[in-house]
């Protein structure tokens, strides 16, 4: 009986402080380094096989002092192998980063770029050593991706799913990740985020179509013998406001879409989503962290603090016209940047100490963890001073 109850302890403890001693250093992972059929199937792009490693290596600079190609230390890994995750999960947790939140897409009925999680992470022999969750990535899917297509705005596949599609892959998701033992959880509940909340209402056919499709979710979730779904919602301008509710108020706010829906918590996916890129990574990071309190105030759910480490998509635009990026970034000012997320997460001690980080491994976007051929292990040396003990 002593024994149970000492393991029950000790199972509630890591799910409230994580697994390197007090915070939850969760990175999120873009599944596009491994050979996608649908790249060269219905994109026609990614021919050499690497999928988006290709627009890496082919990346140039275009103007005096553009960090561009950006090199992997590692070199050019299949990021679906099972080997290669078993290098990545034992890296992460060395350094401090101990939960990967999954970019997770469903286009047209089926999944896109799951192989990375479903051949690599999940067969790696240390899996269970970290956690993670899924962030539904729930954009229209447009050539933004495509180096060789002049048009960003054409569509491959529209971001809208019908409420069918939804709980048919809500049904996958329950069964085949929110049952494992590392899937991240709050108070018990898996934890499911969702990109575009927008974008979710508008595929439902509106708000109160969605809260029922939610909540359908929910019901599943606890039939499957889970206590539920914590839903977190990403924090920009994909967050639409809806009316108050209350007579005579006119008032639209962000947080009555979050209470309507029943989301249970915040958090961002990239800096540039609320401050403009083309500036200094100081001054982009002040402008991004001075936000963490009005985020924190404007809502009646918790915040969980956000940290980029750069931006540069310049590779997904090969041509001669620089794309905005921020420049004079260094693991320095990234180290100084999650002691202000750590101050936060201490000011807030009834929270769960989650701190999400853009990105593990965004090499088109410019913002990764993994280590590259001129900062090395920087950026994670930096996870480590900061948060591992």
């Amino acid at each position: 009986m002593k024994k149970h109850l000492l393991a029950l302890l000790l199972t509630v403890a890591l799910g409230a402080y994580g697994q390197n001693g007090k915070y939850d250093i969760a990175a999120y992972v873009w599944p596009a380094y491994h050979n996608e059929p649908r790249f060269q199937n219905e994109m026609n792009i990614f021919h050499d096989g690497k999928g988006e490693w290709e627009a890496v290596y082919k990346a140039k600079p275009k103007y005096e002092g553009h960090r561009q190609p950006r090199v992997p230390l590692w070199g050019y890994l299949d990021e679906a192998s099972p080997k290669t995750q078993e290098k990545i999960i034992k890296t992460a947790l060395k350094y401090g980063v101990n939960t990967f939140i999954f970019d997770w897409y469903w286009y047209e009925g089926r999944p896109f770029l799951e192989s990375v999680l479903n051949d690599g992470f999940l067969k790696a022999k240390n899996n269970r050593k970290m956690k993670f969750y899924l962030m539904w990535a729930n954009h229209t899917h447009t050539a933004y991706i495509n180096p060789e297509e002049p048009d960003k705005n054409k569509i491959y596949w529209k971001g809208e799913t019908s409420a069918e599609e939804f709980d048919r892959f809500t049904d996958h998701i329950i069964k085949d990740y929110f049952s494992r033992p590392n899937y991240y959880t709050i108070d018990g509940k898996p934890v499911f985020a969702i990109y575009e909340v927008g974008t979710f209402v508008n595929g439902m056919g509106g708000m109160e179509n969605a809260k029922k499709a939610l909540d359908r979710f929910r019901a599943k979730c606890v039939k499957a013998g889970l206590k539920g779904v914590h839903l977190q919602a990403i924090l920009w301008g994909a967050l639409p406001t809806t009316l108050s509710g209350v007579p005579g108020d006119k008032t639209e706010t962000q947080d009555n879409t979050v209470k309507y829906l029943g989301f249970e918590s915040l958090t961002n996916y990239q800096w540039c989503h609320f401050v403009p890129a083309n500036q200094d990574y100081q001054s982009w990071g002040e402008q991004a962290t001075a936000k963490y309190d009005d985020f924190s105030n404007s809502f009646s759910v918790p915040y969980f603090p956000h940290v980029s480490i750069d931006w540069d998509n310049n590779p997904r635009f090969p041509g001669t016209n620089p794309q905005p990026a921020v420049t004079g970034v260094t693991p320095e000012k990234f180290e100084n940047f999650l002691r202000v997320a750590k101050d936060f997460v201490d000011k807030h001690p009834g929270q769960v100490p989650l701190v999400t980080i853009n990105a593990w491994n965004e090499w088109a976007e410019g913002s990764y963890l993994e280590p590259d051929t001129h900062f090395k292990y920087g950026f994670l040396e930096a996870i480590k001073k900061v948060f591992k003990k």
